[in-house]
């Protein structure tokens, strides 16, 4: 249902129908992500198992979790709050990976790396489309120092 048309030099997506947080992109590459982050975290040494590996994946999980229960509150604000929940998730997630590779449990982490990034630049986007403008100067997880 997405459709796109040039207008001067902006592109212009046509709105897609949102009847469920299950429609919303960021809730499924936010799925998708746990679901590697499951995978990925099988190989680690079973010493892990209540460490690092049950810290990615509570983080992992959260970030769907929490734009799904956004989406279902009351309000838009409840729904940004939640938003901004799942955005420190992810930057948590950022960080659980980034210490794996580091400490050599990972080889490497391009693809959720990648999905990290991608997932960022969404809910950033969906919290300025709720704030009103795409130019909101209120701070995202992205912008703070």
């Amino acid at each position: 249902m997405t459709g796109c048309h040039s207008n001067s030099r902006r592109t212009v997506m046509a709105k897609e129908i949102v009847r469920s947080y299950q429609d919303l992109k960021v809730w499924q590459v936010g799925l998708d992500l746990s679901v590697d982050c499951y995978q990925l975290t099988k190989a680690f040494p079973r010493e892990e198992i209540y460490g690092i590996v049950s810290q990615i994946r509570r983080a992992s999980v959260s970030i769907p979790a929490n734009v799904a229960e956004g989406y279902g509150r009351a309000s838009r604000g409840d729904y940004i709050r939640f938003l901004r929940i799942a955005q420190g998730s992810l930057k948590e997630l950022e960080t659980l990976l980034e210490i794996s590779k580091r400490v050599g449990y990972l080889d490497g982490v391009v693809d959720a790396s990648s999905s990290c990034q991608t997932l960022g630049r969404l809910m950033t986007g969906l919290i300025r489309s709720l704030l009103g403008s795409p130019y909101s100067q209120l701070p995202t997880a992205d912008s703070r120092p």
